[in-house]
């Protein structure tokens, strides 16, 4: 082995800099690399995280991005022989002119691209040297040192014989087209070095983790990844998440996002962790991806037991449409588990996806009308991606769906589901945001619009059409504070109170979001705030104000101003 260290840079563009969003796949490879015994004292493994928000990529076209991508990555690591791309739907455009920007600065660099977009199409990106298909902890290490080894230096011509590796070549001759290739080995998960554990990545930075329990889905639903992937589920060994979790309490990160789409498949397991959580990590919050048909009373109790949100990937409330994406769904069966978890307070989330095979506008907003009935504490919704190397990839065309050939691959017409009606649902997914999501609406939602004897998506349509009104008369920010959200959902709702004839209620229901919205940013970001208020706090908390007239009727009014502060426990109120 020679002694000399060789460079590897392991990047990727990120979205933003969060717990959500942080180099975890980039990460893992690095981290093998690091420990690998081809590699280790052989390649020097760096990462470098560049998100769209850097402040040095702000503003500018994806030609521009791509050469301060370059530069960035030459000006940080000079000696740099290697660097290895992490590739995304949103990131594939600008790395891949940032990799043909790198070969025009410095043709000696060696490129190497995996990561989803990558596995779907390995011979489909230009400007790198090799491709890798598949998980690439085992093949990376290979492919390194096969490359800077010193009798093999010559032969870039090659993959080496390494499964799952190609090389690309002349890539300005790379053809587009979907290919179907052998994956990388997959390494044993008890074989992988953990990129926590040995500070290739530290979640400080990022404000928070990503924790990866499992690898694999039983489910085949066919937009996924996972529709060709690994039949089973690969967990990681107990003795690293012991470790990990150790990590996470020592340096006391504030949240952890669990990659692990089944989470609740193993009933047993998932007790066990998350009793581990509760005595481990008490301070942190988990967010959860759960299958709403394995939740029954135990589980409820055990996610109640820890800070948390579990979020589940509904997607439409109707079998059919769900049927044609190889999903089941018993509608009664959801709505009972989802119950269980309002009952015992566990803190959820449904995700939706508009353009589904055999969907329509009207079958969306029944959706979206179905989803909120059940008071998630937010709603999701994403336009149908046709990912390449998915199975409804290869369906597409026999649902008669039509959709773009260039990330992030969104459907824009189908039988079903036309153009027009597309651009409708995402102006409306807009608006389910921003007053739901981004506005924190929970508490009070359903009490409001069940006044109004009016349909969550005949609702959110309405607003959708305000928010339009407001942009063009330039009176809408594109960035809205909390207090801005609140402003906007107020306006909205007594326009409709009098457009209803139930203008009495104003002042109550302007009470009702004005105490839930203090109380919100209390317990999120530790705000006080002193409100000007016409019934008793108390009262507006009570049980009885979900009935908003029976509460009119019946609960006297108290003018008072009442403090809004933080506790040890929680938010809490007192009248001044």
């Amino acid at each position: 082995m020679e002694d000399t260290k060789h460079l590897a840079v392991f990047t990727t563009l990120l979205v933003e800099r969060s717990p959500q969003a942080l180099p975890m796949g980039a990460a893992c490879v690095a981290s093998a690399v690091k420990n690998s015994s081809l590699t280790k004292g052989f390649v020097r493994a760096e990462l470098l995280t560049l998100t769209m928000e850097d402040e040095f990529l702000c503003g500018l076209s994806d030609d521009e991005k791509a050469e301060k991508v370059a530069d960035k990555i030459l000006l940080e690591f000079p000696s740099v022989d290697c660097v290895c791309m992490s590739v995304y739907v949103w990131s594939k455009t600008v790395l891949e002119k940032a990799s043909l920007a790198l070969k025009k600065k410095n043709g000696g660099i060696v490129i190497v691209a995996g990561g989803p977009e990558i596995t779907a199409n390995p011979l489909g990106m230009k400007g790198v040297d090799f491709s890798v298909a598949g998980e690439g902890e085992l093949a990376v290490p290979k492919l390194l040192h096969s490359v800077f080894s010193s009798d093999k230096s010559g032969k870039r011509e090659e993959s080496f014989g390494i499964q799952g590796v190609f090389y690309l070549g002349d890539s300005s001759s790379v053809s587009g087209e979907t290919y179907a290739s052998a994956k990388a080995i997959p390494a044993e998960l008890e074989e992988l070095s953990s990129p926590w554990l040995d500070g290739t990545i530290r979640a400080g930075d990022y404000g928070g983790a990503l924790w990866e329990l499992a690898r694999g889905c039983p489910f085949k639903c066919s937009y996924c990844y996972e529709s060709k992937g690994y039949a089973k589920i690969r967990r990681f060994p107990q003795e690293r998440l012991d470790a990990e979790l150790e990590l996470f309490a020592k340096e006391k990160i504030p949240q952890v996002f669990v990659l692990d789409p089944t989470y609740n498949a193993d009933k047993k397991r998932a007790l066990d962790m998350l009793r581990k959580i509760r005595r481990t990590c008490p301070a942190t919050f988990f967010y959860f991806e759960a299958r709403a048909e394995f939740i029954d009373a135990e589980i409820a109790r055990a996610f109640a037991s820890i800070n948390c949100s579990v979020q589940f990937g509904l997607q439409s409330s109707d079998p059919l449409v769900l049927k044609n994406v190889n999903r089941s769904f018993n509608k009664n069966l959801f709505k009972k588990n989802v119950s269980l978890l309002n009952e015992h307070g566990v803190v959820f989330g449904f995700d939706l996806i508009y353009g589904l095979p055999g969907d329509s506008l009207g079958g969306f907003k029944n959706s979206i009308d179905f989803a909120l009935g059940l008071y998630p504490n937010n709603l999701e919704l994403f336009c149908l991606s046709v990912l390449p190397g998915t199975k409804l990839f290869e369906d597409a065309k026999g649902f008669g769906l039509e959709w773009q050939d260039f990330p992030p691959y969104h459907v824009v017409n189908s039988p079903s589901f036309k153009s027009g009606d597309l651009q409708k649902a995402e102006r409306l997914s807009r608006a389910v945001n921003l007053f739901y999501t981004e506005g924190r609406a929970v508490p009070w939602f359903n009490s409001v619009v069940g006044m109004m004897r009016e349909k969550p998506s005949v609702f959110f349509e309405g607003f959708s059409g305000f928010l339009e009104s407001k942009k063009g008369g330039g009176g809408l920010a594109d960035v809205l504070s909390l207090l801005q959200i609140e402003a906007l959902q107020k306006e909205y709702v007594f326009l409709r109170l009098k457009s209803k004839g139930l203008q009495k209620y104003t002042a109550l229901v302007g009470d009702i979001i004005s105490l839930n919205g203090a109380l919100s940013r209390c317990q999120g970001e530790g705000e006080e705030c002193t409100l000007e208020l016409s019934w008793h706090p108390d009262d507006l908390m009570s049980q009885y104000a979900s009935d908003i007239p029976f509460f009119y009727a019946n609960c006297g009014r108290e003018k008072n101003r009442t403090r809004v502060f933080p506790t040890a426990n929680g938010p809490d109120w007192t009248v001044l």
